[in-house]
């Protein structure tokens, strides 16, 4: 970031410097930090409170690296930092916003904003991939989409960036409303909605509105990007008399994606005539690329530029990652789960053998977050999972039981089945029951934690031939 004056900071957060500070206090600081592990000499340190650290009692460290003042919400007593530069406002978190939203008022940057329940950070990636090719460009470093992590990524751009791609996040209502306000976003995309954290919107609907909101934090002659396969969104938009823009499959999408092919790993679809290669696999990535083609236009990129681009996108991790491990393939899709999302990965699994020789194995974790309909959205899924042709089923958690239990009931082919208590027993149990050749999607929300068990697949199958089986199925 560029040099900011502390006393800047102190008139837009209301922040008044502790009486023992003036004499430590530098005139500026050059970067922003709120891991004392990762302060550098020059930084401006946010003391966050959380459920397991304080940045309060790391105030002798960050000091000792060189940083150039600390942000804090109490006082200090401590006579080691009696002449250092410590701005005390009321909420450090509030702070850091305030901080990003008029640094990003004075930058000479563009900001695209990504929200959405499913594709967020795939969509943030394609257009990321493709936009270096003609800006320079800063981005989301991971899913930096919350009130710490937005700003901290517009905080993060350089003074010669053009553009700052970021995510917005939200499992309550009102939290992209706060985070667009900061973000101020020129264009905005909302990739879809689908019942997710439901324990803190209740309903659809509500999703619908968080979501929306994102066009709250516009610059004026700012664009909103909508989803057109996704009625609630359109309807809503109407509703309202909002200026909006769509992509999707849908006749009539400002935006739309024709003649879409799946080709295992990779799928081709045509826009305006031109055939387009992705290389990833499923609808939902598709639609992915069609949002990210919406945003790539509107900045001035041709759809030859775009096509050319995103056939060289490298696979995003934990996303739908497909990994070769030995005899093995193995669809890492560990990052989070949802109705919408999990509805994506069966359809990529489901597609991944057209000969039909191969087992499809489906690992797979609870949907956190869903609240009343948890269960009822978890048998439904189960009808997903039989409709998938998926052979063997490895539960991990109570609700992912119930869908074992709806797809063994709805399948019309031999599914077996397998329950377990937690992601470390599925873990250690895995000799028994996956074989050679098997085709695996493992995928479940961050509770689950189910990347360990591609950690153990990668352990069992990373060698050159085929392996004897402790048990089949």
């Amino acid at each position: 970031m560029k040099e900011f004056a502390v006393a800047h900071l102190a008139r837009i957060t209301g922040g008044t410097l502790q009486p023992s500070s003036g004499s430590g206090c530098v005139g500026s600081f050059t970067g922003v930090s709120t891991d004392s592990r990762t302060v550098k000499a020059g930084d401006c340190f946010f003391a966050i409170p959380g459920p397991k650290f304080d940045g309060h009692d790391y105030l002798r460290d960050i000091f000792a690296k060189g940083a150039a003042c600390a942000v804090v919400s109490r006082k200090s007593d401590d006579e080691e930092l009696a002449d250092k530069c410590l701005l005390q406002v009321a909420d450090t978190v509030k702070a850091l916003g305030a901080l990003a939203a008029e640094y990003r008022r004075q930058a000479g940057f563009k900001v695209v904003a990504i929200t959405g329940s499913v594709g967020k950070t795939t969509t943030r990636q394609i257009i990321y991939h493709v936009l270096s090719r003609h800006f320079r460009v800063h981005q989301s470093p991971g899913s930096f989409n919350n009130n710490i992590g937005l700003p901290l990524t517009l905080l993060g751009a350089k003074t010669d960036d053009q553009i700052v791609i970021t995510e917005l996040g939200s499992n309550h209502p009102r939290e992209i409303p706060y985070l667009t306000r900061i973000a101020q976003p020129d264009i905005a995309i909302v990739t879809n909605v689908h019942p997710a954290h439901l324990e803190g919107f209740g309903d659809l609907q509500t999703i619908v509105r968080e979501k929306l909101s994102i066009a709250e934090g516009l610059m004026p002659g700012g664009t909103l990007i909508i989803n057109a396969d996704f009625e609630p969104l359109v309807n809503a938009c109407r509703a309202k008399g909002a200026d909006f823009v769509t992509f999707g499959k849908s006749d009539g999408s400002d935006y739309q994606a024709g003649n879409i092919r799946s080709e295992g790993r990779a799928s081709r679809f045509t826009i305006d005539g031109k055939e387009v290669h992705l290389p990833l696999p499923g609808r939902g990535n598709v639609e992915n690329a069609l949002g990210a083609w919406a945003v790539c236009s509107r900045l001035g990129l041709t759809i030859d530029d775009f096509a050319s681009a995103i056939k060289t996108l490298p696979p995003v991790s934990m996303r739908a990652e497909l990994l070769q491990i030995g005899t093995v393939t193995i669809l890492s899709d560990c990052y989070n789960a949802n109705p919408g999302s999990m509805k994506n990965a069966l359809g990529i699994l489901a597609g991944l053998d057209p000969t039909g020789k191969r087992r499809l194995v489906f690992i797979c974790g609870e949907m956190a977050e869903l609240g009343q309909q948890a269960e009822q959205l978890h048998a439904e899924l189960g009808t997903s999972i039989a409709q998938a042709g998926v052979q063997l089923m490895l539960a991990v958690g109570k609700l992912a039981g119930i869908a074992a239990g709806s797809a063994e009931a709805n399948a019309r082919h031999n599914l077996q089945t397998k329950c377990f208590p937690d992601t470390i027993s599925v873990r250690n149990n895995l000799n028994e029951f996956v074989k050679d050749y098997d085709i695996i999607l493992i995928k479940g929300s961050r509770t689950a934690k189910l990347e360990v068990v591609v950690e153990k697949l990668k352990e069992l199958f990373s060698h050159s031939g085929p392996r004897k089986l402790t048990k089949q199925m």
